[in-house]
């Protein structure tokens, strides 16, 4: 129902906002309901806890995110190579707030969600499509010769999340623009995991279109977990 959508993201929207000034351990239900102009028995109709509201503002910012990861594959055939998606999934998730701060582990706003059994849930969510998607990139042959999916559960993840993690460490004075940093972390991906001679466009015109239903369907799933049931 477009009302109960539209509701759900007025109270979306002022959760948003309060996690961001106040941070998690000061925003109460109460205060949300105010703020959005609900009771407080409206909130529960959507979700039973807190934990689940705020889980679900960060499954909305992970579908759009992951929207925006297939309309650039979809555009652009290239964007599915693995240096290029992670390059954008950098770039889109600090664009975002709360991803970022999800990413770079930021305790301040928060809290003991980051702890939440839920959260893995979604963290899972990514994992499968991830190997799905690698899959596509070795049959291809857009991997380095060699290289499995289950080869890179460790270090991939270990690479892309250095670079969210590395944020609070960063020295003060060091200039250095989101877009820098992507294609930092893009290029160490490329010399690391890509294949020795650049594939031909027909191999990346191949895999794009079934690399862009595999993160249309995540988008899906954030969704179906942002507003408790099927995307509508």
């Amino acid at each position: 129902m477009v009302d109960r959508r539209e509701r759900a993201d007025r109270i979306l929207d002022t959760a948003k906002d309060l996690l961001l000034r106040w941070g998690y351990r000061r925003v109460t239900i109460d205060e949300i309901a105010a703020r959005a102009g609900v009771g407080k028995g409206t909130v529960y109709l959507h979700w039973r806890t807190r934990d689940q509201i705020f889980l679900a503002v960060a499954a909305r910012e992970a579908a759009e995110m992951t929207d925006a990861v297939a309309a650039a594959m979809a555009a652009d055939p290239y964007e599915a190579a693995l240096h290029r998606y992670m390059r954008r999934f950098f770039v889109e998730a600090m664009r975002r707030p709360v991803l970022r701060a999800v990413f770079t582990r930021d305790a301040d706003t928060l809290g003991k969600l980051l702890a939440v059994p839920a959260h893995r849930t979604l963290e899972h969510a990514k994992l499968l499509s991830s190997h799905e998607y690698l899959g596509l990139l070795a049959d291809a042959g857009l991997l380095r010769a060699g290289l499995r999916p289950a080869d890179l559960d460790y270090p991939l993840p270990t690479i892309v999340y250095g670079f969210f993690a590395i944020e609070p460490l960063l020295a003060p004075d060091l200039d250095l623009s989101l877009e820098s940093k992507a294609d930092h972390l893009a290029d160490t991906l490329r010399r690391t995991f890509g294949p020795a001679r650049e594939p031909s466009r027909a191999r990346f015109a191949a895999v794009a279109p079934k690399a862009t239903a595999v993160f249309t369907q995540l988008a899906r799933d954030f969704r179906a977990a942002a507003y408790g049931g099927p995307d509508e």
